[in-house]
């Protein structure tokens, strides 16, 4: 992606890509034995309200992940903040033209009509609940697009030494007024921060930005992550990104 700020904010370079060996994360099974260890707790169907009703939607079922939708709003500097989930019949077009972005289609090869997108969502929507993607609304306008994701029951975890409820954030900034001025940045500390509130056994979270994208790097450490290690990945040579529990009061 090119070295622009615009860029930094487009996306994090992380997501699933079409006919990628990643794309197995939402194939995999688990035994009973793994949903006990790994916490899971049954199926969870979950809603939250927020002031736009034109935004509200049900979380995805599954209980490998505390659901977005019960997390609520977060005030930032930027304004007020929420996770809402997606849903297909509302959101397609939204979120596939964002796809269609070229800065934002570099790194999420999602281009195309729009039953490509939908068939990136599909999976997650309809799988075990793993992966939530959402809608990012701020001041009650949406305007990013993002994917909360277990990072230790992701293939991601053959690649560094994943611990359980390791927490994943995949994020694109939709609109390019909304590039280039630090929101990432402010959004991505956010959502950390959410995922760190709301979910008591995660102790980290993680992302996996392109090595050669330095801005969108510099985004995530601007929100606090640290830079852990260089990950060679089935499509690209990522940057482990990690922001822990334990510091994040100090970063």
């Amino acid at each position: 992606m090119p070295p622009t700020d615009a860029s930094t904010d487009a996306g994090t370079n992380s997501a699933p890509r079409a006919g990628s060996s990643t794309e197995d994360t939402l194939d995999l099974r688990l035994t009973d034995e793994l949903l006990a260890l790994f916490g899971g707790d049954g199926p969870v169907t979950a809603s939250g309200p927020v002031d736009d009703a034109s935004v509200t939607a049900p979380g995805p079922a599954g209980g490998l992940l505390d659901p977005p939708a019960d997390w609520g709003p977060l005030t930032t500097s930027a304004g007020v903040f929420q996770l809402v989930p997606v849903r297909i019949e509302r959101d397609l077009p939204l979120i596939s033209k964002w796809m269609n972005d070229p800065a934002v289609a570099a790194f999420w090869e999602l281009e195309g009509p729009q039953d490509v997108t939908a068939a990136h969502l599909r999976p997650q929507l309809d799988g075990d609940g793993r992966s939530a993607p959402c809608l990012g609304v701020l001041d009650g306008v949406p305007m990013s697009y993002w994917e909360i994701y277990r990072a230790d029951l992701d293939p991601l975890a053959r690649h560094y030494p994943a611990r359980p409820h390791d927490t994943g954030v995949h994020l694109l900034v939709g609109g390019v007024a909304d590039r280039g001025r630090g929101l990432g940045t402010t959004l991505l500390r956010a959502v950390a921060d959410l995922v760190l509130d709301r979910r008591p056994a995660c102790a980290r979270v993680v992302a996996e930005p392109d090595l050669r994208n330095t801005p969108s790097v510099s985004a995530f450490l601007g929100a606090g992550f640290r830079f852990s290690a260089e990950l060679d990945l089935p499509d690209k040579r990522a940057a482990l990104m990690v922001r822990e529990r334990a510091l994040r009061n100090l970063l």
